[in-house]
């Protein structure tokens, strides 16, 4: 297995990054830190193969963060994760020697295909010598794997699913339906739904059925605490 730390200090976008990570084959995510002192004090205290690490950070710069890992002499794999599209913090990243680089707002999919890419590299890497140019350019071309075109789902966006997931988490462990996200928005009730499915696919969340009064079941969704069954076992953008 693959072990994973999540560098994020946004709670519900590190919670989504362990959810996306914890579901593709071969990894698991085994620490998550909220800054990037935390993460270096991790790093030093156990064994990580792969770090998702976030650019912006409370205490410092991911590239900062970076910039120490190697200055201490930890060669574990990073993958730099932000919103900046700057092409500065892009060579920056690569000189400090990040594996990969994602840009926010991004897709399981997308996750996936970084991910899958780095494992071929990971194995590549355990079959044997590189005895030619073509095996080094193979090597490198696993890591190069295009990410389709990523984002939120069409009709989804970032600043609703936050206010969606942190209604949610907010409840201290107690269902809501669509219609009492709804009210506490001021939005739909097929908004709100349509947003608490997404957070049901991705794993946050719990659906349920309520029952109670008159007519059917309402199906009612609850945030899934770390550490239960299916969840990640450390909180890690209400998806990227």
């Amino acid at each position: 297995m693959i072990r994973t730390l999540i560098v994020e200090d946004d709670p519900i976008a590190a919670a989504a990054h362990a959810s996306y990570v914890g579901r593709v084959h071969g990894f698991e995510v085994t620490g998550s830190a909220g800054s990037g002192a935390e993460a270096l004090r991790m790093l030093s205290a156990r064994a990580v193969d792969l770090v998702l690490l976030d650019v912006h950070l409370p205490d410092t710069s991911g590239l900062e963060v970076l910039r120490r890992m190697r200055a201490a002499g930890h060669t574990t794999d990073v993958i730099m994760v932000t919103r900046a599209r700057d092409l500065a913090v892009v060579q920056a990243a690569i000189s400090f020697g990040a594996t990969q680089y994602l840009v926010k707002p991004f897709t399981f999919s997308a996750v996936r295909t970084k991910l899958e890419g780095y494992l071929g590299y990971r194995s590549r890497l355990g079959s044997g010598p590189m005895v030619a140019q073509e095996d080094v350019d193979d090597l490198f071309r696993t890591l190069r794997a295009p990410v389709e075109a990523g984002g939120l789902p069409k009709g989804v966006s970032r600043e609703s699913l936050d206010a969606v997931a942190r209604t949610l988490a907010g409840a201290g462990g107690t269902g809501l339906t669509a219609a009492e996200v709804a009210a506490t928005l001021g939005t739909s009730r097929v908004t709100a739904r349509r947003y608490l499915e997404y957070l049901a696919e991705t794993g946050l969340v719990e659906r349920h059925s309520r029952y109670g009064g008159t007519g059917r079941p309402q199906a009612e969704y609850r945030w899934r605490p770390a550490g239960t069954p299916g969840t990640p076992a450390v909180p890690g953008e209400a998806a990227p």
